[in-house]
């Protein structure tokens, strides 16, 4: 069974310090078993600048169980699936401990982005590239991270103009458009 009380405490802890560390985790709908976490990416890394969405999932029995977790943001990474986003993080199987929370793991996740583990690998193409020519891994990581992983503010500003004209106040659209990582789709079901 869930605890629900210390997943509702540890949104709480990660929304306090959200400004310094740039991790937050919010609820993806109205239940506590699927949430978003988003980490920034890491200064120094072809990450860097872009804000990843992570998928979460909480097992029935979390936290004694490790949370599932997947990137929903592509990313260019050995041990990140390009086309799934599936992570391969030994704290998010065999190494979990009750004494993690969701913020130490998008921690972990963040320090991943930073230390590539390409003998591990969760995509074997992306652990050759890595390892046998690093340059154009990291051109690739870095296009990625600007494709994908960088919001054009253009997009966001016509995206809340939108749902404005439909109605809704503009600064609860901004906080949902942020808390969904720019979904337009997703955004609108949250307003409703």
């Amino acid at each position: 069974m869930i605890d629900f009380a210390r997943v509702q405490k540890e949104l709480v802890e990660c929304s306090k310090d959200s400004e310094g560390s740039g991790i937050k985790v919010s609820q993806k709908s109205d239940d506590l078993v699927q949430l978003i976490g988003t980490i920034p990416g890491p200064v120094g890394t072809p990450y860097e600048g872009g804000t990843f969405q992570i998928d979460i999932t909480l097992p029935e029995g979390y936290p004694f169980e490790p949370p599932k977790m997947q990137f929903k943001t592509k990313v260019w990474h050995p041990n990140i699936s390009s086309q799934s986003g599936a992570i391969c993080l030994d704290i998010l199987k065999d190494q979990w401990s009750p004494a993690l929370t969701l913020k130490t793991a998008l921690l972990s996740v963040q320090a991943l982005l930073s230390a590539p583990q390409p003998d591990d690998p969760q995509d074997a193409v992306v652990a050759q590239q890595y390892l046998k020519d690093y340059q154009t891994f990291v051109s690739t990581a870095r296009y990625w991270t600007e494709s994908f992983a960088k919001a054009s503010t253009r997009g966001i500003e016509d995206k809340v103009q939108k749902l404005v004209e439909m109605g809704f106040p503009e600064a609860q659209v901004r906080n949902i458009l942020e808390a969904v990582g720019g979904d337009e789709n997703l955004a609108l079901e949250r307003l409703l």
